[in-house]
């Protein structure tokens, strides 16, 4: 008798999402549920939260590194610019994808976001069929197309 070898798919991405809105966290977490591969996530509630989680302190200790990090701008304690600043000033994080999700379309917060490193920044649409193929595409790109340098650690001899 013949062997069956078992197919293998991309291991799903792991997620962290940060907003401190409860419908929208909501939203992207249903929205991802529907995707081919739907991600592992994670989610905290403001910036502060989410650089504890990111560097491992306190109630996040065995957190598990992100592959990519969905980042509302507008929250309480720690905004997302602080947030960027903050990760992409830390050679250990500096390497992780950040997608700002955001509501707003100011171009200013766009420029400020881009100069603080953002990977990209997209704008939440108003209608949920649009909001929730946003979400989608966002994880297919980084799962399918997007090569994460974590997902692949060199191999020194």
């Amino acid at each position: 008798m013949g062997t069956t070898a078992a197919v293998v798919g991309p291991r799903p991405l792991h997620m962290l999402i940060v907003d401190d809105d409860e419908a929208d966290v909501l939203l992207i977490e249903e929205a991802l549920e529907t995707a081919l591969v739907p991600p592992v996530t994670s989610r905290v509630a403001d910036g502060r939260q989410a650089v504890d989680f990111l560097r491992r302190r306190g109630y996040y200790e065995q957190a598990r590194r992100p592959d990519l990090v969905l980042l509302d701008l507008n929250m309480p304690r720690m905004n997302g610019h602080e947030v960027l600043a903050e990760l992409k000033g830390d050679a250990d994080l500096c390497s992780i994808p950040v997608v700002v999700l955001t509501t707003s379309n100011a171009a200013e917060e766009i420029q400020a976001s881009y100069a603080e490193h953002a990977s990209a920044v997209v704008t939440k649409p108003l209608d949920l069929p649009s909001f929730e193929a946003v979400v989608r595409t966002i994880n297919d790109f980084y799962l399918d197309v997007a090569a994460l340098p974590h997902r692949y650690p060199l191999r020194l001899a």
